[in-house]
């Protein structure tokens, strides 16, 4: 590793002031200041540049920006009825079109961001959404209707399909145009596309029927194909065969949809070199703690065992110290390597879990790569209190409990009783 000399760039970065001369310069990772007082749990949805307070730094919110509602035909068959046919029928139909429910890269709907942003979007559009991991294809394409007039019929189900993109929020500290300092909800990492649907509606419908316009069953109309020589033609009872209008529907994929910005929660495909990277660190080295308490993240001495809290003491061996790293700044967020005095390795989410909730951090040979970068999100200036965010996954990091030995993991929305704040202390 190679280290820098005094402090100079990074200094700077980590380095702020208060507005008044009275408080003079101080820096906001100084441990001068009381802790900020913890506020109430949020009871409503955060929007960009709503309040929030230090206990809010660990964690991480979706918020919803564009909604489309699509009426969707996903299961349809075109079937003849002749007079002395009528009555109950119960048809096999086709599929047409597969909706899945995902969110951003992650369609198994297993952590607590991908469900806070589908029940968000379920309130955005007042709908009735899937909230979980499912797709149309798992419906059972029988239909049973009840016929009372011969002619020539659309059989369907189809759902109310929900589109559109979100964004991702992280409590960070902004400065106010009187030059104080607040906390507020702020642009972080990690947008991208959302889809799911509503219960699937089945039913039966004729060309010459009145439908509502832009409904289900307008859908399932125009499928039929009205106009066609095929639909105006007689058949015998039973199956018609698909017009070349349903064979276009049927055969147009939906496409899965894409991350606005590529830093949605991933199913990972990056890889770490087994060779170190030089690293541009600071000589100042930190305790990451919790606060008001003396454990702090350790590193483990184990290749395979992962980081932990521990006491810190004089038999610590410096696996309690980690220097920052590579650092660089944007909208006041820091993002750095974590660079550990005692092992040499970085702090890492390992490759094959990057896409799992609770997965264990660890440390190894540092590299090039977005899962050892971090984003450090802060309080107001005099407090040392900050939040941790891994820069691929969009994960918090935290802890289950506070115990000595508990791992530090990752959690998609952050711990939202406040165990992600830590204080970021210098040695």
């Amino acid at each position: 590793m190679r280290s820098t000399g005094p402090v100079r760039r990074i200094g700077r970065l980590l380095m702020a002031t208060t507005a008044t001369a009275a408080a003079g310069a101080v820096t906001a990772l100084s441990l001068a200041a009381p802790p900020a007082a913890a506020a109430p749990a949020r009871t409503t949805e955060a929007r960009p540049g709503d309040a929030c307070t230090a206990a809010d730094l660990g964690t991480r919110h979706p918020y919803i920006r564009t909604t489309e509602v699509s009426p969707t035909i996903t299961h349809f068959k075109g079937w003849y009825v002749t007079e002395g046919t009528t009555g109950q029928q119960t048809v096999s139909t086709d599929t047409t079109t597969v909706i899945t429910v995902s969110v951003g890269l992650d369609d198994t709907i297993e952590t607590s961001f991908a469900t806070e942003a589908l029940s968000n979007v379920k309130a955005t559009v007042g709908l009735d959404v899937k909230l979980e991991y499912t797709s149309t294809s798992k419906e059972s394409n029988s239909v049973t209707w009840n016929l009372t007039q011969p002619g020539y019929y659309g059989f369907y189900k189809g759902t109310k399909k929900v589109t559109g993109t979100y964004g991702s929020l992280n409590c960070n500290r902004a400065q106010q145009d009187d030059g104080s300092w607040a906390l507020e909800w702020t642009e972080g990492s990690g947008s991208g596309s959302f889809t799911t649907f509503t219960t699937l509606e089945e039913g039966a419908v004729r060309c010459q029927d009145s439908v509502p316009a832009d409904s289900i069953m307008a859908r399932a109309q125009a499928l039929l194909d009205c106009g066609s020589a095929a639909a105006r033609a007689d058949h015998p009872a039973g199956e018609v065969a698909p017009t070349a209008r349903q064979k276009q529907e049927s055969q147009s994929p939906t496409p899965r949809p894409a991350p606005a910005d590529g830093t949605s929660t991933p199913r990972s495909t990056a890889s770490a070199s087994t060779t170190r990277t030089a690293l541009d660190c600071s000589t100042e080295a930190y305790k990451i703690a919790v606060p008001g308490k003396p454990l702090s993240w350790g590193a483990p001495l184990l290749a395979d065992d992962g980081v932990r809290l521990r006491p810190s003491s004089i038999f610590s061996a410096h696996l309690d110290n980690w220097r920052l790293c590579n650092v660089t700044e944007r909208n006041g967020v820091i993002e750095a390597s974590l660079w550990n005095w005692g092992n040499g390795g970085c702090a890492t989410v390992a490759e094959q879990n990057a896409s799992t909730e609770r997965a264990v951090l660890m440390t190894v040979p540092c590299a090039e790569d977005d899962l050892q970068r971090f984003y450090i999100y802060r309080d107001v200036p005099g407090s040392s209190k900050i939040g941790v965010q891994n820069k691929y996954t969009g994960s918090m990091m935290g802890y289950d409990r506070y115990a000595d030995g508990e791992f530090v993991r990752q959690y998609s929305s952050g711990r939202q009783d406040g165990s992600g704040t830590f204080d970021l202390a210098g040695v």
